[in-house]
């Protein structure tokens, strides 16, 4: 699969909290958590799991910085 999207990180699922139409995935990227927010049908179709190995893919318009 080809995507446009240039900041795809390795990473492996910590935490799958299902909702009854989304689910917040935790991913550990180099000891640093990203969550993510997809469907239940998303997780599904990708039979996804804890432990599982994951890109995450970030397609931004803005990134924006704090100190």
């Amino acid at each position: 699969m080809k995507l446009s999207a240039r900041n795809a990180l390795q990473g492996k699922v910590v935490e799958i909290s299902k909702g009854q139409i989304v689910a917040k995935v935790k991913v550990d990227v180099g000891g640093q958590t990203i969550t993510s927010v997809v469907s239940v049908e998303a997780i599904d179709e990708l039979s996804l799991k804890v432990g599982d190995a994951v890109s995450a893919i970030i397609k931004s318009t803005e990134v924006m910085l704090g100190k």
